[in-house]
């Protein structure tokens, strides 16, 4: 269970933050979700797909690390293997809440929280939150800035999914994997862009999509398609 409080400099000044990565500090997921901003750099490391949230319904896209839940085929005994961390693994513990405030648009204004409950959050050891009269330190600034691109990224992919439905450009995805052992593993439930639709759009659409910053993201999700491969082989199994 989580628990989030509003982060402030007087009763969390002990608090550090461990920045290892390992199934012990809640690295050990499938996937994770990721923004538009992004992906070129989660398509050099991760296959992009798209996934439907089961309580909303509501389509987003992921980076896939593994082929079944909890499982993180880019951990080892020495930490995350890949050259780039999504930002929605690297913001852990932290999130923006909204707190009440009619001087803000509709209302709310954003808040850093923290999960005091994360198991990266720690008495001892770490990186410190802040400095000894009270200021932010330079890792939380850092934390804060990435919070910031997520709450961004969070809008973008609110008009990306919108367009992307618009155009049929998802279709469900589907994939069997042969284990060593001859088990088969099926990997189901995730959608990927409909390359023939999106061969056949019109170049008004085309123009509307690059306008809008996507259609370069949209082509990277494509590519990010040859990870599939390296990450099925972390697994030492053939794809079927």
């Amino acid at each position: 269970m989580s628990n989030f409080v509003v982060l402030n400099n007087q009763e969390h000044r002990h608090i550090n933050i461990i920045t290892d990565r390992s199934l012990e500090y809640g690295d050990g997921v499938m996937h994770a979700m990721t923004f538009p901003m992004e992906f070129r750099d989660i398509q050099s490391c991760y296959p992009i797909f798209f996934c439907k949230d089961p309580d909303s319904g509501q389509f987003y896209p992921a980076a896939l690390f593994g082929l079944e839940k909890g499982e993180n085929l880019f951990l080892t005994d020495s930490g995350w293997d890949a050259s780039y961390i999504p930002m929605m693994v690297r913001r852990h513990p932290f999130l923006i809440g909204f707190q009440n405030d009619e001087s803000y648009p509709e209302g709310k204004k954003p808040v850093v929280s923290i999960d005091l409950d994360h198991p990266r959050v720690s008495n001892v050891g770490g990186e410190i939150l802040f400095s000894e009269n009270g200021g932010s330190s330079d890792y939380l600034k850092q934390s804060m800035v990435l919070l910031e691109s997520i709450h961004q990224g969070h809008e973008q992919n609110k008009v990306l999914i919108e367009m992307l439905l618009e155009h049929s450009l998802l279709e469900e995805f589907a994939v069997e994997v042969t284990l060593r052992d001859g088990s088969l593993k099926r990997l189901s439930g995730f959608y990927t862009i409909a390359e023939e639709n999106l061969y056949a759009l019109s170049g008004d659409v085309l123009g509307a999509l690059n306008e809008k910053g996507f259609l370069q993201a949209i082509f990277m999700a494509v590519a990010s398609l040859s990870r599939l491969r390296p990450l099925v082989e972390k697994k030492t199994v053939i794809i079927s």
